[in-house]
């Protein structure tokens, strides 16, 4: 597992998913053009590129492009890196066909084509010996649900007043929100903000 300093973002959840086998970071989902309409999420984008840096990692296709113009547009260049993957012909397995360009997107890459794009696009590789968890532990689950953030009654709407006060998109769900979390916050810190004791 390779750790990078910076966010990344790329198009949709199988991305993610591919990506997720390779990298140890949080890595966000723009929805496809979703991200056009979504200002929660240009905003938690904006947030991660000041925090730690952001990579966008997007398809090779016409739409990964506009995608990308786009978030090039409303993310600052300066906190922002661009990793490209190159244009690789075929389909991937889950799909029926081969996407309207024919070439794979970042979910059909090998790993190895993955790691070469983000140490091209200059992303920072972290020393597994480096990677120390945060002091105090990191934020888990069992957190979220002893502050009744996650598997209880009511759970969703407190949630949504935190996301409110973080100002997070409301609509993340836990598992989403964990990795966000501890990117932007110690455990300490969460727990101040969450209204929860130590421990």
């Amino acid at each position: 597992m390779l750790h990078i300093r910076e966010a990344i973002v790329v198009e949709g959840r199988y991305d993610k998913n591919t990506l997720s086998q390779l990298v140890d970071t949080v890595i966000l989902e723009t929805g496809g053009f979703g991200v056009f309409k979504n200002r929660e999420l240009t905003a938690l984008l904006r947030r991660l590129a000041r925090e730690r840096g952001l990579i966008i990692l997007t398809d090779s296709d016409g739409a990964g492009f506009v995608i990308r113009n786009y978030l090039k547009g409303v993310l600052p260049p300066e906190a922002v890196k661009h990793a490209y993957i190159p244009d690789i012909y075929g389909k991937e397995r889950r799909k029926r066909a081969p996407g309207r360009e024919g070439k794979l997107g970042v979910e059909g890459m090998r790993p190895a084509v993955l790691e070469a794009a983000l140490r091209r696009a200059g992303a920072t590789f972290l020393e597994a010996a480096a990677v120390r968890p945060p002091a105090g532990g990191p934020i888990t689950k069992a957190d979220l649900f002893s502050l009744g953030l996650s598997g209880g009654p009511d759970a969703a709407e407190r949630r949504q007043a935190l996301l409110r006060k973080l100002k997070l998109p409301e609509r993340m769900t836990a598992n989403a929100l964990l990795p966000v979390l501890n990117a932007l916050y110690t455990r300490a810190e969460f727990l101040a903000q969450a209204g929860g004791g130590g421990g």
